[in-house]
């Protein structure tokens, strides 16, 4: 471990009021149930969030705070009850002492219910970006250090209208509440913008045929949004090729991951120039970016991982980081209901490798978002290449809180495309 991580955890320690421990307070190892998309539509997704977190775990040598982590992974297919039931088993069958997860935002906001009902138990969201899940009724024992759907949105609306000329777009996407918050985020800077949003079109998680929604598609728009992923975004790609479909693109956040760059076939490669955001560029000359790349590059055999590793990766990478951090400045030590590992996540500065990482009084997520494109690179891979950078993007996106909480909880339909929300 470098000395500079060395002297962060001290500090970050001291800022949240915890006490420096010497040993561990006992030599047993922490159990820490881990919660990934391991079945259905977006089982690729679950494990490269599963490669992140073992990332860090590899360079922490599988210990912290003086003590051995154990994992017990809890398997879900991105449904909510598949959730509630992989953690159940983790926490009141396996007793672990905290969980790693979820993936995906209906699991997210079903987890967080659950999380009141363990009040012994600290949960430290995956990568779920639902916005509800901490912005309504936030649970005391859950924390999220990644940013929601609608802060990685954030730039993008802007970018689409001043630089690509877009003034209207219709969108696609899948009817849940992750890629509500999506369509959200975009909604909002977009209109304010003075773009039009025309259509709002919405599929089941793990449709097969998007026959019927390739034949609605607009053909009288500037460009439409895709919010699909996993499997529903390679399924979409490869029938919207073969149905001669050539509109501008826009990539949601997990359009355009590596999850789907680096799938098989050819119809991925209309993805080339496709403007999107998220929390990472895949090409970012950063250092500590870099230095991540190449962790998890050495930490799996090529075969087995992506060239580069997904937001899925970078997302259980930063929780486990962030719980790998306040193990340390803890000593281990997880006694008085987790009172001081919490007290150290809540005021953690984490100096991830997408920038830096703050929570709010609701322990979710202050960050760095990435606007990019989808470029082809000299080995004929796809990745995401920056375009701009915004920081310090918080959950209700610049906009006074009053005003946000006006214009109401992701949805179909909500937000209302306006030019003014304020």
């Amino acid at each position: 471990m470098t000395s500079k991580l060395l002297n962060f955890m001290a500090a970050s320690a001291v800022g949240a009021g915890v006490a420096l421990a010497t040993a561990p307070a006992t030599s047993a190892p922490v159990k820490v149930g881990v919660l990934a998309t391991l079945e259905g539509t977006y089982t690729v997704l679950g494990e490269d969030g599963v490669r992140g977190l073992r990332t860090a775990l590899a360079e922490a040598g599988d210990m912290a705070g003086g003590r051995e982590i154990e994992l017990y992974i809890g398997p879900t297919d991105a449904s909510p009850d598949s959730a509630v039931r992989a953690a159940r088993k983790v926490v009141e069958q396996d007793g672990v002492d905290f969980v790693i997860g979820p993936l995906s935002g209906s699991e997210g906001i079903a987890l967080r219910d659950y999380s009141k009902t363990q009040p012994h138990v600290t949960f430290i969201n995956g990568i779920s970006g639902a916005q509800e899940t901490t912005y309504v009724n936030p649970s005391e024992n859950f924390f999220r250090f990644n940013m929601d759907g609608a802060q990685w949105s954030a730039g993008l609306g802007d970018y689409i209208y001043n630089e690509k000329g877009y003034r209207t777009i219709a969108t696609i996407g899948e009817d849940y509440s992750f890629v509500y918050t999506q369509v959200f985020g975009l909604a909002l800077e977009f209109c304010q913008a003075g773009g039009e949003i025309t259509e709002r079109l919405w599929v089941p998680l793990g449709t097969k045929d998007f026959g019927s929604i390739i034949a609605a598609l607009p053909d009288d728009v500037d460009a439409i949004y895709l919010g699909l992923g996993g499997g529903d975004a390679v399924n979409f790609l490869n029938q919207y090729q073969q149905a001669g479909g050539d509109a501008n693109l826009i990539g949601g956040t997990i359009m355009v991951d590596g999850t789907v760059l680096s799938s098989k076939g050819s119809a991925k490669e209309a993805l080339i120039g496709v403007p999107s955001s998220g929390p990472q560029a895949d090409t970012w000359d950063d250092p500590d970016w870099q230095a991540f790349v190449k962790s998890y590059q050495d930490t799996f055999a090529p075969e087995d991982r992506f060239p580069s590793p997904s937001l899925l990766a970078t997302g259980y990478y930063n929780a486990t980081t962030a719980a790998l951090t306040c193990l340390d400045a803890i000593g281990g030590d997880l006694s008085d209901g987790q009172a001081g590992f919490r007290s150290c996540l809540s005021g953690l500065e984490l100096d991830a490798p997408n920038g830096m990482i703050r929570l709010d009084g609701n322990r979710q997520a202050i960050g760095t978002n990435f606007v990019s494109e989808v470029v082809e690179l000299d080995d004929g891979t796809l990745a995401t290449q920056l375009v701009k950078i915004k920081e310090n993007v918080n959950q209700t996106l610049g906009i006074d809180p009053d005003a946000f909480a006006q214009i109401g909880l992701p949805s179909r339909e909500v937000p209302e495309c306006k030019t003014s929300y304020e």
